[in-house]
């Protein structure tokens, strides 16, 4: 990290300095190395000598944690060249991060969020690991309601925002997917005069002076394990991938960098991890989330991979759907009915309602049943989906399942 001073702390809360200044910032003493700043968040007061026993060079107990972080980061910003995109979405986000980090990785040092840091934590946080040489910084923009994306833009000052889609998620708190599109806008609201939007086809832009770039459904040619788009070849077959690259391939060219003849993207994980499982199956780990839009991709996958096989969805509840939230599980459940899946194992209160669509299957409450219930509801040879909002936990079931001897 660019290195500060420790009097740019001040007033931020209780400190404790060994060094004049710091060279990076960590919210997990457990990652502390010598020279970083140790920012106690929530029970993180409880590890402040921790921290000073791995070297730290200040700790900060801050009045205001989210305050705290987002000076410190904008100060890293505002002694930074590094160009800065922002990419919001209702899904694809940390796909679309991951693809344009390993698109510009070998034309320019690049600085990309780590898996999900998308808040007003991890925001601050990837900011804060930019260097003086550092050229590119690549940022996830999450919301839950209105006012946040604005927020975390007016500390990251990107030049370039990114829109991957607009869909029903975080309806608890905006009511409506016309909601979703207002609060996404408010990245597009952040940008600079000569800055470039990157959006969807159909997502209107109500202002001057931006560059205004939307993206369609690409032309996609996936042959021997790899799919071509834009020119450019990438290791995933899954179709939605393909929609993020062209994205991520619109963000590339803002950029003015190269595009590769091929390249390998490095996925955060439990978004699509395959594995193979007993008696020559298939597992498709995509445990980290959900939302209406992106399980029927995830059920469309499913059937494509799993050609030949017996197609078994293990699906827990989409959280944050608001009054919507059964109407909109029994249209998944009826998807998944009309796509030809032939088991389902329902995880949640809300999953209830996937049955109620006509798929055939079993309901559990919890992670813990659902584990009680893989004997009998996975077969050697099946191909799998686990598919959830992150609060269900369905990553123990993908493990469970990859225990399985697989000979």
């Amino acid at each position: 990290m660019i290195a500060l001073p420790i009097s740019l702390l001040a007033g931020l809360g209780q400190m404790s300095a060994r060094e004049d200044q710091f060279t990076g910032v960590q919210v997990d003493s457990r990652r502390i190395v010598a020279g970083d700043l140790f920012v106690a968040v929530g029970r993180g007061s409880e590890f402040v000598d921790a921290a000073l026993e791995r070297g730290a060079a200040a700790t900060l107990v801050p009045d205001d944690a989210f305050a705290a972080l987002a000076r410190i980061a904008s100060a890293v910003r505002d002694s930074s060249d590094a160009r800065v995109v922002g990419i919001t979405g209702s899904m694809g986000k940390t796909s679309t991060k991951d693809i344009l980090a390993a698109l510009c990785a070998p034309a320019a040092r690049t600085i990309a969020a780590e898996a999900s840091f998308n808040n007003e934590i991890g925001v601050p946080l990837t900011l804060c690991r930019l260097e003086s040489d550092s050229e590119v910084c690549i940022l996830e923009l999450a919301m839950r309601g209105f006012g946040q994306i604005a927020e975390l833009a007016a500390i990251a000052r990107p030049q370039i925002g990114v829109i991957t889609n607009v869909g029903p998620v975080h309806l608890e708190l905006v009511e409506s997917v016309e909601g979703v599109r207002r609060a996404k806008s408010e990245l597009v609201a952040a940008l600079p005069a000569d800055g470039t939007a990157i959006v969807p086809a159909d997502f209107e832009v109500d202002r001057d002076g931006l560059d205004v770039v939307h993206v369609g459904a690409p032309d996609a040619l996936t042959e021997d394990g790899r799919t071509v788009v834009g020119g450019v070849s990438f290791n995933f077959v899954a179709p939605h991938q393909a929609q993020n690259a062209a994205t991520a391939l619109a963000a590339l060219d803002a950029l003015g960098l190269p595009r590769p003849a091929r390249v390998d993207v490095d996925f955060s994980r439990w978004r699509g991890d395959e594995a193979e499982l007993a008696g020559g199956g298939l597992l498709i780990n995509d445990a980290y989330n959900a939302n209406p839009v992106s399980m029927r991709a995830a059920l469309a996958y499913l059937v494509q991979r799993g050609v030949g096989r017996r197609l078994v969805a293990i699906l827990g509840d989409m959280a944050e759907l608001g009054r919507t939230g059964p109407a909109y599980h029994r249209e998944v459940g009826e998807a998944a009915a009309e796509l030809g899946i032939d088991e389902m194992l329902a995880v949640g209160e809300l999953a209830r309602d996937y049955l109620a669509g006509g798929v055939h299957g079993r309901w559990v409450p919890n992670v813990h049943e659902a584990l009680r219930e893989l004997e009998d509801v996975v077969r050697p040879g099946d191909a799998v989906l686990v598919k959830a909002s992150r609060a269900i936990g369905l990553e123990a079931v993908a493990e469970a399942l990859t225990k399985v001897p697989t000979a």
